[in-house]
């Protein structure tokens, strides 16, 4: 005697067999996040690294000023961000424009701290980026660094 043999169809899983698998066995790796590429400028001793640092989770012992440029992945819930810092010495910022291509936004730090020669070349920076063509249309951050200090400006004075 033959047995009747059924099998039941389903449609969702038939067409999104990975989604169906994770949503039935809830394993699998996650879906993948997306990504930003950002730049972060700012003179000498603004705070980039450390702030970069702070964000990675790491530790803020032994942190060295940034000579050339780094690259840092940013990990958030919902996104991933691969920032490029760029060390901001006076012979260092003539090529900050060489690795602007591809950006995404801009994060320009600035020491609140700093001496008024300091903040007025910042300042000129930062009007240099907002110029440039690959950079115009990008969002920016600009963070005052440094407000813990007793000599810091207000958002204000910046």
């Amino acid at each position: 005697i033959a047995k009747k043999v059924t099998f039941s169809f389903c449609f969702v899983c038939f067409s999104l067999p990975w989604q169906c698998f994770r949503a039935l066995c809830c394993k699998g790796p996650p879906p993948p996040r997306p990504e930003y590429d950002l730049v972060c400028i700012g003179l000498t001793g603004s705070g980039k690294t450390s702030l970069l640092s702070q964000l990675c989770s790491e530790s803020p012992e032994n942190i060295v000023s940034t000579t050339g440029f780094s690259i840092k992945a940013v990990p958030f819930q919902n996104a991933i961000l691969n920032v490029k810092e760029l060390g901001g010495a006076d012979n260092i910022r003539k090529y900050w424009s060489r690795y602007y291509q591809g950006s995404q936004g801009v994060i320009f730090v600035l020491d609140s701290a700093s001496s008024e020669d300091d903040l007025e070349t910042a300042r000129n920076e930062l009007h240099s980026a907002l110029q440039h063509p690959q950079l115009c249309t990008l969002p920016f951050l600009i963070l005052a660094n440094h407000q813990d200090k007793p000599a810091a400006r207000s958002v204000q004075e910046v």
